[in-house]
């Protein structure tokens, strides 16, 4: 049995109607997985919630929809014999007991009917195939034939059936296995990792979305290097994101050694997430340093060199998102920009920062700005206390700076003072490349602090640059 606090739980709406349809229909009900596991490591409150039924579960789903006053209509996916049902923000999934048998060449397994013992046994993970009766007779018992109770108690992923076979027969169960470690900070046993080391081969059958899934997850955890690290270890990462295993490694030449970049890339990772939980900020930050495999050179003079692995790695994003199947679209844009720019705030705030190269800064960046800040803070990872201090520090001073900059000048989304039709209506001109010329002429002043961002100047440098380049005034 399981402690008074989720019995507590099963007395609310939900498991009410769940039990009462459940013995209504005579069928053999349990809840089952994340859900219980959830609840015994007291992860929050539980939104999804999966109900195994030795019969119909979509016949079970039905009589729960019709239970749970202004419940949605139930969705039935008839191919896989599982249904859904939504009540104010739960997901409930109803699926029968089954028996799976998998071919060498799917994931997608032939499915028969089955008992609750079969349904266990098809389940991934010891923590994942607990069982909790809801029927009326013995509600409430925890069936737990794998010992999975105890796993969760001791913090260790392991397979309820051989390892070997769990894992060739559906591959994603690799990333889920590390994926669970990295968000519930466990350890994955022993034989469990030589089978996923055997199998990383298979990996190949999964969908590129369903690989993509796993691995938001996993930087959406705390620690997301955790994940990356076993990944690594394992030989997957590198047959998913290989321009991350190209980082890894130091080279010497002469005396002269660059830093291991694939290591100071999951410590930049980790760094951000204390201060973000924005998913695409946390990809560019495992991302932001990827150019630099391919630029990498040595100088006898001047030592190692990463020239233009910012442009290169920008590049580099878009051909793996399209790798990998994730969104083309500003989400992608997004992560490119903060690759581009990534070092552009380090080299302000190493120099002396001057209001000019703070305007440009914050005129490129635009919306982007905080996240592309946060990010350069998170990318000083060197271990030297009095180093660490300053450029921490220096960071702040730049922080500053933009914020007076900004009062000032505006140059945020920044909108010309005087437009194109102004020109035009001035000058007599027709659209030509000389309107741009002036514009751009005027936008320059403005960021080099030539002129203020204001609708006077401006129009006074639209007059000069107008008669450097020939153009006679007609407007007033």
């Amino acid at each position: 049995m399981l402690n008074k606090d989720f019995h507590t739980v099963l007395q609310k709406e939900v498991f009410q109607a769940l039990a009462h349809c459940a013995d209504n229909l005579s069928l053999e009900s349990y809840l089952v997985g994340g859900f219980i596991r959830d609840h015994i490591l007291s992860r929050g409150k539980a939104k999804d919630i999966d109900v195994v039924t030795v019969g119909s579960g979509i016949e079970l789903a039905k009589a729960v929809q019709k239970e749970l006053p202004g419940a949605k209509p139930v969705q039935v996916f008839k191919s896989y014999g599982t249904a859904m049902v939504q009540w104010r923000d739960i997901s409930l999934e109803f699926v029968g007991a089954r028996k799976e048998s998998y071919s060498k060449d799917s994931r997608n397994p032939k499915v028969s009917q089955g008992t609750l013992a079969d349904d266990q046994n098809r389940r991934d993970f010891t923590i994942n195939a607990l069982a909790l009766s809801l029927n009326a007779k013995d509600k409430g018992t925890l069936i737990d034939p794998f010992n999975g109770l105890e796993d969760l108690q001791n913090g260790i992923i392991r397979t309820p059936m051989k390892p070997t076979s769990t894992y060739s027969d559906d591959p994603l169960r690799m990333l889920r296995a590390i994926r669970f470690a990295a968000q519930l900070n466990f350890k994955i046993e022993a034989q469990s990792l030589k089978a996923i080391q055997k199998n990383t081969h298979r990996i190949a059958i999964i969908s590129k979305e369903r690989i993509v899934e796993e691995l938001h997850k996993i930087m959406l955890t705390t620690q997301p290097s955790q994940g990356f690290l076993i990944l690594e270890q394992n030989d997957l990462l590198e047959r998913i994101i290989p321009e991350l295993i190209q980082l890894k490694g130091i080279e010497e030449i002469e005396g002269q050694r660059h830093k291991d970049n694939f290591y100071h890339t999951l410590e930049v990772v980790d760094n951000i997430c204390h201060h973000t939980e924005n998913l695409w900020l946390r990809w560019a930050a495992l991302l932001h340093d990827i150019g630099k495999a391919p630029t990498k050179k040595f100088h006898p003079k001047i030592g190692w060199t990463f020239h233009g692995h910012e442009f290169v790695g920008s590049k580099m994003v878009y051909k793996l998102f399209k790798r990998l199947k994730m969104p083309l679209n500003e989400k992608m844009k997004y992560v490119q920009k903060l690759v581009m720019m990534s070092s552009r705030p380090i080299i302000i705030a190493e120099d002396i920062v001057t209001d000019a190269a703070v305007r440009r800064l914050v005129f490129d960046a635009g919306e982007i700005l905080e996240d592309l800040i946060t990010l350069c803070e998170a990318d000083i990872t060197t271990k030297n206390p009095a180093r660490f201090k300053r450029y921490h520090n220096n960071f702040k001073l730049v922080r500053q700076k933009i914020k007076e900059v900004e009062e000032r000048d505006r140059v945020r989304n920044f909108q010309p003072p005087v437009t194109g039709e102004m020109i035009m209506n001035h000058f007599n001109l027709r659209p030509c490349k000389e309107i741009g010329l002036i514009k751009e002429a005027i936008k320059e002043a403005i960021l080099e602090g030539e002129i203020p961002n204001e609708y006077d100047a401006a129009f006074a440098m639209m007059i000069k640059k107008g008669s450097e380049i020939g153009l006679e005034t007609h407007g007033e």
